[in-house]
C-alpha cells in the first residue's frame, strides 16, 4: 500500500507509513495547537496530539470542525495505528 502526504498540495508518496510521517516532519511547517498552544508537526502526529490530548468537543470547538471532519481524522488515525510500527517511526525521526 502506498502513502500520501496529504497536507497542503503536497502529493508525495511513500511505500511505507513511517516513511510519510517522517516527510511530514521534516518537509512541512510545525503547527500550534489550536487548543493548547503546542506547536506539533504537522500531518498524523497533529491529528494525533489533538485527538489523544484533547476531547473532541475540544477540538471541535478550537478548529470549527463538523461531526464528518472529526470521522475522517478518527477513520485516519485508525488506519494508520493498525499498522505504525512506533519503534521504526522513532529509528526514522532520529536519523
Amino acid at each position: 500500500m502506498a502513502w500520501e502526504c496529504g497536507i497542503d498540495d503536497c502529493e508525495a508518496v511513500f511505500e511505507d507509513v513511517e516513511s510519510a510521517i517522517a516527510h511530514q516532519v521534516d518537509a512541512h511547517e510545525r503547527l500550534e495547537c489550536g487548543v493548547c498552544g503546542t506547536i506539533v508537526p504537522d500531518g498524523y502526529l497533529a491529528i494525533r496530539h489533538a485527538f489523544t490530548e484533547h476531547s473532541r468537543a475540544e477540538y471541535v470547538r478550537a478548529y470549527g470542525a463538523g461531526a464528518t471532519d472529526v470521522r475522517v481524522r478518527e477513520e485516519l488515525l485508525e488506519e494508520i495505528n493498525e499498522v505504525l510500527d512506533e519503534d521504526r517511526l522513532t529509528e526514522y525521526l532520529n536519523g
